[in-house]
């Protein structure tokens, strides 16, 4: 009796490379490496969920890249709305002394 091949499942590359682009935002590229994360999650995500149930992994991998990518973008806002606080309150103490 011979049994039928076993499915191959293939991961999406695109959740490959959010979940590497999220990492790397945290180590080497702060800004454009998270833009790279959400960008390349948000597609993974949709080439899942249009394939056949069962076909393509890599679910969670965009997921963790998303969230990686979203949380560098927010950290990076934050930083550049404190710098330029930073920036007019020196202008405004400069200017008062």
């Amino acid at each position: 009796m011979s049994y039928p091949p076993p499915a191959s499942r293939s991961t999406n590359a695109l959740a490959v490379v959010s979940l590497v682009f999220g990492i790397a935002a945290w180590c080497v590229f702060p800004f454009i490496g998270a833009i790279v994360a959400v960008v390349c999650g948000h597609l993974a995500r949709g080439e899942i969920r249009r394939a056949p149930p069962g076909s393509i992994e890599g679910d969670g991998m965009a997921v963790a890249g998303l969230v990686l990518g979203y949380a560098q973008l927010v950290l990076s806002g934050l930083f550049i709305i404190v710098a330029i606080g930073f920036i007019f309150l020196g202008f405004s103490l400069h200017f008062w002394h």
